[in-house]
C-alpha cells in the first residue's frame, strides 16, 4: 500500500492532477500511525525536515528507510538515501527519469500530465536559466505520452478569482524599487488577505511582477502569515540569492530561494532583508 501525505491541502489550481483525491492532508490523529508503520518514506522536492512542517516529527521518529528526491543544494542530514541533481530544472525532471526506468517510453497519460505540470511550473514556464534542450525533449516525450500543455496552462494560470486580482493590485501599490532600479520588493499583509478573501496559495508566482521591471536583478516578496513572515527571493544573473536566504534561515537555488522568519513584524523583516539584499545587488554591480 502507498499513502501520499502532504503538510497542507493541495492548492486549488493543482487539484485537477488528483481527481481521485489520493493526496491526503496530514492529520496527526489519523495519519501518524501510517507514517510510523511505513517501510519506506520518499520525501520529494525538499531536502530539509523543517519544510515537512506537521509531518516532521512523525517522519523523524519513524523507523522507515527515508529517501529524499530533490533538485536543491545543501541537504540536511536526516534521510538514509539522497537522489539529488542540482542541474535538473525541477524535481519533476528527476521523477521523469525514474518513470522511464519503471515504464520505459510508455508513461501513463495522467503521470505524463503531472510531470509536465511539475516541469512547467518549476521552470517559470520554461524561462529560468537551467532550461536547456533536454528540458524540451523531455516535455516533447511527455506530450507524446498524453500530456496536454494547453489544458495544463489553463488550469494553472487561467483560474484566478476576482479576490486574487484585487490582492495583486494591493501588493503592487506597495511596490518599492531601490539601488538605482535594480532591487524591487513588495509585501502582502494578513489584513490584505482578509480584505480580498484570499489565502497564501493565491500569492503563488507573485514574485514574477517585481522581477518583470526593466533593470531589476533582484526581487523579494514578503508575505505575512500567522506568527511568521514568508519571504520569496528571486534574482537574475550571478546574484546568489540563496546565500541571502541563508542569512534568514532559508535556502534554495542561486536565482530562486525562500525563507520564513518567526516572531518579527513584517515591516521589521522587510527592512532587515532589503538592507541585506542591497549589499548583494551593489556587489554584483561593482
Amino acid at each position: 500500500d502507498v499513502a501520499i501525505l502532504n503538510h497542507s491541502a493541495t492548492p486549488a489550481v493543482y487539484r485537477f492532477l488528483d481527481p481521485a483525491g489520493l493526496i491526503r492532508t496530514y492529520d496527526e490523529q489519523s495519519d501518524r500511525q501510517t507514517v510510523m508503520a511505513a517501510e519506506v518514506i520518499v520525501i520529494v522536492d525538499t531536502n530539509h525536515p523543517g519544510r515537512l512542517r506537521s509531518l516532521e516529527a512523525a517522519v523523524r521518529q519513524s523507523g522507515a528507510l527515508k529517501v529524499v528526491v530533490d533538485h536543491h543544494l545543501d541537504p540536511a542530514p536526516f534521510a538514509d538515501h539522497y537522489l539529488l541533481d542540482d542541474d535538473a530544472t525541477s524535481t519533476g525532471e528527476i521523477v521523469y527519469r525514474i518513470a522511464l526506468d519503471l515504464w520505459g517510453a510508455e508513461i501513463p497519460p495522467e503521470t505524463a500530465t503531472a510531470l509536465y505540470c511539475a516541469i512547467m511550473t518549476d521552470t517559470g514556464s520554461f524561462r529560468y536559466p537551467r532550461v536547456d534542450p533536454e528540458t524540451f525533449q523531455i516535455c516533447a516525450h511527455l506530450l507524446q505520452c498524453g500530456a496536454d500543455p494547453v489544458a495544463v496552462y489553463s488550469e494553472v494560470y487561467e483560474r484566478w478569482s476576482p479576490g486574487r486580482i484585487h490582492l495583486l493590485g494591493l501588493m503592487l501599490e506597495g511596490l518599492a524599487v531601490e539601488c538605482g532600479g535594480r532591487l524591487a520588493h513588495v509585501s502582502i499583509t494578513r489584513a490584505q488577505l482578509k480584505e480580498t478573501g484570499t489565502t497564501e496559495e493565491d500569492t503563488d508566482n507573485f514574485t514574477t511582477y517585481p522581477m518583470s521591471i526593466r533593470g531589476v536583478v533582484a526581487g523579494i516578496l514578503f508575505l505575512e502569515l500567522p506568527g511568521e513572515v514568508k519571504i520569496s527571493f528571486r534574482s537574475k544573473g550571478e546574484i546568489p540569492i540563496n546565500e541571502l536566504a541563508k542569512e534568514f534561515g532559508g535556502n534554495g537555488h542561486r536565482n530562486a530561494a525562500g525563507a520564513r522568519v518567526v516572531g518579527i513584524p513584517i515591516d521589521d523583516v522587510r527592512s532587515r532583508v532589503v538592507g541585506a539584499a542591497a549589499r548583494y545587488v551593489r556587489k554584483e554591480n561593482a
